[in-house]
């Protein structure tokens, strides 16, 4: 069963011509900027990639890949999940060096997502990775890149308001950092998601810093697989939605492990028997370069950027009747 919100009295500004090619000036604009802020360069990416390799992202290590056999190759794929660790290990492949990095269009299939306004079994995002020395690995080199993602958010934003005059979307470019335990000081009694919503209230832009560890409490804010982020140097970027009135993550991101946090990681989370294979294993071995990255919804952006409703009104996908008949009652178009 889907969670859906209609919010009073919402008509979509932009007509489905108009959406059509608003995403495609979104794209290119916010694409080319992120380019440039962070020195990267456009490769292919996989859609799917061999089981077993340890290169597929877990996510939070209880959702299920579509898998397919390979008949000629004798062997069985998975479909991504995202590319976390696909892209560090392609920075090695290439020969990238420190100071530069790379981009792809990422497009996965999450069987298990629970749909709502923002979840979709579709994932589209954009999918950077870029090659640090070792002194970057610290919250201030973080913090930065944070603040160049946000800037090329706004900035596309203000592209999009120049061609379509009709877009209401207020955007705060300045960005507040809070980590997952101050929030859980701030507002014990509440969950994970409404520490967010309450933050977000007030403060429009936030990082929400250091995801996938044991809080005080004795839970977690959030999941995050062990083997790529750093969870000492990670974060969501949030913006606040007008429109659906609630916290709205557009990127994951963070800089990665190296061998000292990844054996830290993979025992906390009782994943040792990943340590043999290839990915790990060359990550342990330290042969993978130094890294930082993250994914950024393009589906989520154009959703925030537009002011859509519901993600079905940017991307295709399947609804299930619930969601399909509640649109059609309000007037939302999925396309």
């Amino acid at each position: 069963m889907s969670k859906i919100i209609i919010p009073e009295g919402y008509k979509s500004t932009l007509n489905l011509y108009d959406t059509q090619t608003a995403i495609g000036l979104l794209k290119r604009t916010f694409e080319d900027k992120l380019r440039s802020a962070l020195n990267l360069k456009r490769v292919s990416a996989p859609l799917f990639v061999t089981e077993g390799t340890g290169i597929n992202d877990d996510l939070n290590g209880i959702e299920h890949p579509v898998s397919f056999e390979i008949a000629d190759a004798k062997t069985t794929a998975v479909v991504v999940f995202s590319l976390a660790k696909w892209k560090r290990y392609a920075l090695y492949r290439y020969g990238f060096k420190p100071g530069e990095g790379l981009y792809t269009d990422m497009n996965a299939i999450r069987r298990d997502e629970e749909l709502d306004n923002l979840h979709s079994v579709y994932t589209d995002q954009w999918d950077w990775e870029k090659v640090i020395t070792p002194e970057d690995r610290t919250l201030e080199y973080l913090k930065d890149t944070v603040r160049k993602e946000v800037d090329a958010v706004c900035e596309t934003l203000s592209e999009l308001k120049k061609a379509f005059p009709q877009i209401k979307t207020e955007l705060s470019d300045k960005v507040s950092f809070v980590t997952t335990q101050e929030l859980e000081d701030m507002y014990p009694e509440l969950s994970p998601k409404e520490r967010e919503n309450e933050y977000l209230r007030k403060h429009k832009t936030a990082f929400i810093m250091q995801i996938g560890d044991i809080l005080r409490s004795g839970i977690k804010h959030d999941g995050r697989a062990p083997d790529y982020d750093d969870w000492k140097l990670n974060g969501d970027i949030v913006f606040w939605n007008d429109l659906l009135n609630c916290a709205f993550e557009i990127s994951s991101m963070g800089i990665r492990v190296d061998p000292k946090t990844l054996d830290e990681q993979l025992s906390k989370a009782g994943a040792d028997e990943r340590r043999g294979m290839l990915f790990h294993s060359l990550l342990l071995q330290g042969k993978l370069p130094l890294s930082i990255g993250g994914g950024i919804g393009q589906s989520r952006l154009s959703m925030l950027l537009l002011g859509k409703a519901h993600i079905g009104e940017v991307q295709t996908s399947v609804w299930d009747r619930d969601t399909v008949e509640a649109c059609e009652k309000a007037g939302i178009v999925l396309l």
